[in-house]
């Protein structure tokens, strides 16, 4: 289990074609992807599975914890990112609500985009 951030502090300004906004770079694939949008209500969970692909979860709203194959809990919440490899076992879940991007793609390496936006992990146990 890999931590990153892609918040607003991470981006980068564009002013090309006359534009002014920030861009927090997240990932690039070579190969197809399969994107989706996440959303866990109060005690919302997804259970402890191993992933069928590399895959990250984008967190753009709330805040919930999430473990790898450790029985260690770690805090997330938005700007917050979380990579998991092929065939590792982990778990999300969440007491407020969370609302969050999954990525999943068999040629997916966040380092290369995000790189130096690793955080230190905040352990809930």
């Amino acid at each position: 289990m890999e931590f990153y951030r892609f918040d607003k502090e991470r981006g980068r300004r564009i002013t090309k074609f006359d534009s002014d906004f920030l861009m927090s770079p997240i990932i690039q694939t070579a190969q197809g992807a399969h994107i989706g949008c996440m959303y866990l209500e109060a005690d919302g969970l997804i259970g402890y599975h191993q992933a069928v692909s590399p895959q990250i979860l984008l967190i753009i709203a709330g805040e919930g914890e999430v473990r790898g194959e450790a029985n260690e809990y770690f805090k997330v919440e938005a700007g917050d990112a979380v990579f998991w490899q092929k065939d590792e076992w982990h778990e999300t879940k969440t007491t407020n609500g969370l609302t969050g991007i999954v990525i999943e793609s068999e040629d997916m390496k966040p380092s290369f985009l995000m790189t130096g936006s690793l955080k230190i992990p905040r352990s809930c146990n």
